[in-house]
C-alpha cells in the first residue's frame, strides 16, 4: 500500500486534488482510498488531506502518520509545520514553488520534486492572481513524479470531475506534468 499526505491551505483546493487523484487512480485499476483532516475550517487554515492506493482492498481507516511520499501546496507551511513528520526514508516530497527549491537539500531522507503550479494555475486563469486554484497543476506534476496514473486517465478524471473551465485544467495538469524539477 502506498499512503501519501497532502498539505495545503483551506481554499487550494488540497481536498479536491485528492478526490480527483483517487478518481483518476481507481480508473487506472487501483483500491484508493481518500479523505481530508481539517483543523480550523476557514480560508486560508493548513488542511491535511490524505491518499491511499493499493492493488488490493484497504482495511485501514487511520490518519497517515508515516507516508510513502509527501504533497505540498503553499511553501509558507513549511515555517510552521514539520510537512515530512514520518515521512518514509526514500519517498518523494513534491512542492509547489520555483524550481530553484529542487537541489537545496533541506528534506534530509527524501527526494523533492518541485513545481511552480502557482504559476501555472495564473497562467491558466483558475482561480484568480491573489488566490490561484493550483490543485490540477498539482495532479499533472503528481503524475509525473510517480509515474501513474497515466496521463489519459488523468485527462479523463479531469473532464468527468472537473465541472468548470475542464480544459484550462487539463492543460495545466499537462504543463505541471513536464515542468516538474527533480533533485
Amino acid at each position: 500500500m502506498i499512503e501519501i499526505r497532502f498539505h495545503g491551505r483551506g481554499g487550494q483546493g488540497t481536498v479536491v486534488l485528492t478526490t480527483l487523484l483517487a478518481h483518476a487512480l481507481f480508473k487506472a485499476g487501483y483500491y484508493v482510498q481518500s479523505f481530508p483532516f481539517f483543523g480550523v475550517e476557514r480560508r486560508g487554515a493548513p488542511v491535511e488531506a490524505y491518499l491511499r492506493l493499493d492493488d488490493r482492498k484497504i482495511l485501514a481507516r487511520t490518519n497517515v502518520t508515516a507516508p510513502d511520499h509527501v504533497v505540498v501546496q503553499d511553501l509558507t507551511l513549511l515555517q510552521s509545520i514539520d510537512v515530512t513528520r514520518g515521512l518514509k526514508p526514500g519517498g518523494w516530497v513534491l512542492l509547489n514553488g520555483p524550481p530553484s527549491l529542487s537541489g537545496n537539500g533541506r528534506f534530509a531522507g527524501g527526494r523533492v520534486a518541485v513545481v511552480d503550479a502557482t504559476g501555472i494555475a495564473i497562467r491558466h486563469n483558475l482561480g484568480t492572481r491573489t488566490h490561484p486554484i493550483v490543485n490540477t497543476a498539482m495532479m499533472g506534476a503528481f503524475a509525473r513524479v510517480m509515474e501513474i496514473p497515466p496521463m489519459d486517465v488523468l485527462v479523463a478524471a479531469i473532464g468527468e470531475e472537473v465541472p468548470s473551465d475542464p480544459e484550462r485544467n487539463v492543460a495545466a495538469a499537462r504543463k505541471a506534468y513536464g515542468d516538474v524539477s527533480f533533485s
